[in-house]
């Protein structure tokens, strides 16, 4: 983490700076409710040029000024954008390998009609792990699991729930997760602090969720045809991957590093480079030039499979068509560099509305205003956790959701001389998860799209979803593993020669 350099910041009254706020709002709301679009980079390229007028305009700076705000602030993300890229090609070769295939295997073996929500839920923390997507776990596996628990005649909504809470575990808790990589960029902590400190918040938080969902569910019977389909599932992963308990060995060595305190960038590669070695000792194609070239151009480009090809069509190749366009889904065309590059522009196009509104000191004035109500740590974490819950609702964005809180309150939780890792925490334990409770959201909308139920139905039954942020809320009431750090430390990473006041 790089010291920031020291500057003048203009003061700017506070009806100023909400204008670029508010259009970056409407212009996020036109893009998604209007435009039907998920692409927000270029609302947030306007509203970069909108707010960089205002300061300029009116807020008496000069664009020289702004455009070394926007160089630093993006600066700030460059790790997070590194690691990002090794992630898509360890996504690539974790598929083309069989690691992933065997992991979902494993979850799906782990589904019983018994504790139906329950294993719901575990599967899908286990298959978004894996691929460090909510989205993708929950328009695949998730989908089976809604046509499974249909025909054990369970609540839907009730199914619903237990799919958002695991597919966003994975989400929250995944290194190959964008938004576990965003965070941490945003606050200034490093990837493997920020996965270790969130372990706090997720692990309450998933055992109450397992035991609702155990209280909820009790015993379900019946469903043989729609277990059946699970099995053709799993079935179908087997004819297509030599699946044995060494795949496990890329995903036991990056969490090994992990714990292990390693760099991310290094035990992300290591990851990458040892699944490329066992998919090419244990899979079909063999230790080939051809299969070594499909893994090297997979790493750029991503996983590519064809299933569908190769099943007859007719009624009583339903099922086994069926789960060969589940497992498509699922793999075809997941991971690789290029699949990054959207986040990654994403993220540069935020960080340089970001960047502005630091420098012009518009952030300043609005963080000042938001934190008139705080008093001490705990009122500081609620405070973040509502913000992010607010720009989810405003902007209808998880990614901003993540962004302006971050940038907002890095300075209010390094003056109280609390670890930046608490901040990354907080925005995941809002910003990732409360987007899949709001119908508006790009991604309440994507679970009511893929699983066929309502936000509004299922948003009750997203227990982990509804939990993060109270958890959150009471560790920092309490000061349970509220991480502080020197008065020096501070100093250090607010890039100031005199101490901060203390709260």
């Amino acid at each position: 983490m790089t010291t920031p350099t020291k500057y003048s910041v203009p003061r700017q009254p506070l009806g100023l700076a909400v204008l670029p706020v508010l259009a970056l709002v409407g212009l996020l709301y036109v893009n998604v409710q209007v435009f039907a679009s998920s692409d927000n980079q270029i609302p947030l390229v306007f509203a970069t040029a909108f707010a960089a007028a205002v300061a300029v305009w009116f807020g008496g700076c000069t664009w020289e000024q702004l455009e070394k705000g926007i160089v630093q602030s993006i600066g700030t993300a460059l790790q997070a954008s590194l690691i990002l890229l090794v992630v898509g090609m360890l996504i690539a070769a974790w598929v083309q390998a069989g690691v992933v295939p065997q992991l979902i295997v494993y979850g799906l073996e782990l589904i019983t009609p018994g504790a139906f929500l329950v294993t719901a839920c575990l599967v899908c923390c286990v298959v978004s792990l894996a691929t460090g997507s909510s989205w993708t776990t929950a328009g695949t596996v998730g989908v089976a699991l809604i046509g499974v628990g249909g025909a054990l005649g369970l609540d839907l909504a009730m199914v619903a729930g237990a799919v958002v809470s695991g597919s966003y575990f994975g989400d929250k808790m995944s290194p190959l997760s964008d938004t576990t990589n965003l965070a941490p960029a945003m606050a200034g902590a490093t990837l493997v602090e920020h996965v270790r400190h969130m372990v706090y918040t997720v692990t309450p938080a998933l055992a109450i969720s397992l035991a609702l969902y155990a209280f909820l569910g009790g015993s379900a019977h019946g469903g043989d045809a729609a277990l059946d389909r699970v099995a053709a599932v799993i079935a179908t992963l087997e004819s297509h991957f030599t699946l044995t308990p060494w795949l496990l060995a890329p995903p036991l060595a990056v969490l090994g590093l992990i714990a292990a305190r390693a760099p991310a960038l290094p035990a992300l590669l290591g990851g990458t480079l040892l699944a490329v070695v066992i998919g090419l000792a244990t899979q079909p194609a063999g230790f080939t030039l051809a299969a070594l070239a499909s893994y090297v151009g997979g790493l750029y480009g991503g996983f590519s499979i064809d299933l569908l090809s190769a099943v007859p069509v007719g009624a009583e190749y339903d099922v086994q068509r069926a789960a060969a366009e589940t497992v498509q889904s699922l793999l075809d065309g997941r991971g690789g560099m290029k699949s990054m590059l959207g986040t990654i522009a994403l993220i540069f196009c935020a960080m340089s509305f970001g960047g502005v509104m630091e420098r012009s000191g518009m952030l300043e004035a609005i963080a000042k205003g938001l934190l008139r109500v705080v008093r001490g740590t705990g009122s500081l974490v609620a405070a973040t956790i509502v913000s992010c819950l607010g720009v989810n609702v405003l902007a209808a964005d998880q990614y901003m959701a993540i962004v302006v809180p971050g940038r907002m309150f890095r300075r209010a939780f390094l003056e109280r001389r609390l670890h930046v890792k608490n901040l990354s925490r907080a925005l995941e334990d809002s910003g990732t998860v409360t987007s899949a409770l709001i119908p508006w959201n790009t991604c309440g909308a994507q679970m009511t799209i893929v699983l066929g139920v309502a936000t509004g139905l299922y948003w009750k039954y997203a227990f982990l979803n509804l939990l993060c942020p109270i958890v959150s809320i009471v560790y920092g009431f309490t000061g349970i593993t509220m991480t502080r750090i020197t008065d020096a430390e501070a100093r250090a990473q607010l890039g100031e020669d005199e101490p901060p006041p203390k709260s």
